[in-house]
């Protein structure tokens, strides 16, 4: 059942954006911390505490009121707005995914993002062939009423956003909403900010680099119902997006090729492993339509609201936590093992495991499962 959505406070909005840029808190811990301690506010008080337990010897760098407050003056001196996964305009598809950014900053028409949407990536190299049709599939799919969302690289995105300039169409970016990557793509980009949005979890001024394109791979599928992918090799990012996609439980699709042409092989692989080929709008449509008019997952979660705070007693910490120590290695685990292996509730293996993480002592993998980190 759907949460109902609410607009963040300015201070809500200062605390929410600390609390995601503080050291060792990523997406899955931020709303670990909000649901343990109620608001972004209380959690930002008690991050010293629990990576102190965690077994961390130094403090936690935790983000200054002043840096976040100049994040926010320069999104907005950029004409962005910083969203808030609570609020009414965060796009919901992308709210039920296990990690959606706590905070997207949003360029251009914030409207598009709460529109049915679908996703589409490529080889970069692309075929001209592979190009326009990326280009056809894009304008047929938003003449239908779809936002097509990519990730402004070149090949088969620049041409699923061209294709959609008239009716729709989504950047999602791996820096900043003012650093265009690649440059060239300058003019594009203005025209995807005029007629569409751009979105990005980073702050502005950021420069991409190589570990931004996975976690801005998982926004571009987790904004839409389904993920179409046209051009890839084996062992390209399309790929990964297409398989983020699949843990999203959204819809993958592939444009099959010739087995002659290597960017045909990711493709080819996809349908082979289930897939469904598509050679028109009408192949994602027929799949996409229903989806359209019902829920997605679990929507808006209760962890999204400002509530009481959830905590274990001391003791019962303090007993478990050399039990729950002893399960962790460098080999990964999953969190369910830990669970049945030391006879504990779940929330006071969760509540451990989350100290871990702040210590920087832990980190988490796709399957719920958890690695000690060497150090």
């Amino acid at each position: 059942m759907d949460e109902p959505a609410r607009t963040l406070s300015a201070a809500e909005r200062l605390d929410w954006l600390r609390l995601i840029r503080s050291e060792n808190v990523g997406p899955r811990t931020f709303f670990r911390l909000i649901d343990r301690f109620g608001s972004a506010a209380a959690a930002l008080a008690a991050l010293p505490d629990l990576a102190k337990r965690g077994g961390r010897e130094r403090p936690i760098a935790i983000c200054p009121k002043d840096v976040a407050t100049r994040e926010l003056e320069a999104g907005r001196h950029l004409g962005a707005e910083a969203l808030a996964a609570c609020e009414p305009a965060y796009p919901r598809w992308l709210a039920a995914i296990d990690d959606p950014p706590p905070v997207l900053w949003v360029r251009g028409s914030t409207s598009l993002l709460t529109r049915p949407m679908v996703a589409m990536v490529g080889a970069r190299n692309a075929s001209i062939n592979g190009r326009n049709l990326a280009r056809r599939l894009a304008s047929d799919l938003g003449r239908a009423g779809m936002v097509v969302s990519s990730g402004l690289a070149r090949g088969i995105d620049a041409a699923a956003h061209e294709g959609s300039l008239a009716t729709g169409t989504v950047a999602v970016m791996a820096g900043g909403l003012d650093v265009v990557y690649p440059a060239e793509h300058a003019k594009l980009y203005a025209e995807v900010i005029a007629a569409g949005a751009a979105v990005s979890e980073m702050p502005p001024g950021t420069q991409p680099q190589a570990s931004h394109f996975p976690r801005r791979n998982r926004i571009i599928s987790g904004l839409a119902l389904g993920l179409v992918v046209v051009e890839a090799s084996l062992r390209s990012g399309s790929l990964i997006s297409a398989r983020l996609a699949a843990e999203q439980g959204r819809e993958v699709f592939a444009v099959p090729g010739s087995p002659l042409d290597p960017r045909a092989k990711g493709p080819n692989d996809l349908l082979r492993h289930g897939a469904t080929l598509t050679e028109s709008a009408d192949d994602v449509l027929a799949v996409l339509s229903d989806l359209t008019r019902r829920p997605l997952g679990e929507g808006r979660k209760a962890l999204f609201l400002d509530g009481p705070p959830v905590l274990e007693a001391e003791e019962d910490l303090a007993g478990a936590r050399s039990r729950i120590h002893e399960c962790l290695s460098p080999t990964p685990v999953t969190v369910d093992e830990i669970i049945r292996e030391c006879q504990l509730s779940p929330s006071v293996v969760s509540m451990v495991l989350l100290e871990c993480e702040l210590a920087g002592r832990l980190q988490r993998l796709p399957g719920n499962q958890v690695v000690l980190l060497a150090g």
